[in-house]
């Protein structure tokens, strides 16, 4: 899990979302298009599923088809779909996440550190900062 201080006020992480929720994650988004996989509603304690912010179902499905070698293609790839067709999803996300002291960004993806809630938090802290 990764956790920063965004403007010395709110703090940003991710989680996985077959780790056990906590009360300190505080407000639990869902940033995946799909739901994980064997997690019920219940134990995922998830207050916002925001699968509008997640890759687009061509791009999930190129990434999943694609090596490891190919993850700065993918965030590439990600980020201009931030920035385009996915813009108003991400400024709606980003307006909830600043009314909140914590938000964990919770996502199904095995690997911590090449995933698309990695991008997404990227993309958040810019726009809040």
């Amino acid at each position: 899990m990764a956790a920063r201080v965004l403007a010395g006020v709110m703090e940003l992480r991710r989680k996985r979302a077959y780790v056990t929720a906590e009360s300190s994650d505080g407000f639990r988004v869902l940033v995946d298009r799909l739901w994980p996989r064997g997690v019920s509603k219940e134990d995922a304690a998830i207050d916002l599923w925001a699968k509008d912010t997640a890759p687009s179902p061509e791009l999930r499905k190129a990434w999943h088809a694609a090596s490891d070698d190919d993850w700065d293609t993918y965030a590439d790839r990600y980020r201009a779909e931030l920035d385009g067709e996915t813009a108003q999803a991400l400024d709606e996300l980003a307006a909830e996440v600043k009314k909140r002291k914590t938000v964990t960004l919770v996502y199904a993806a095995h690997d911590d550190e090449h995933n698309h809630a990695v991008v997404l938090e990227q993309a958040l802290r810019e726009l809040l900062s």
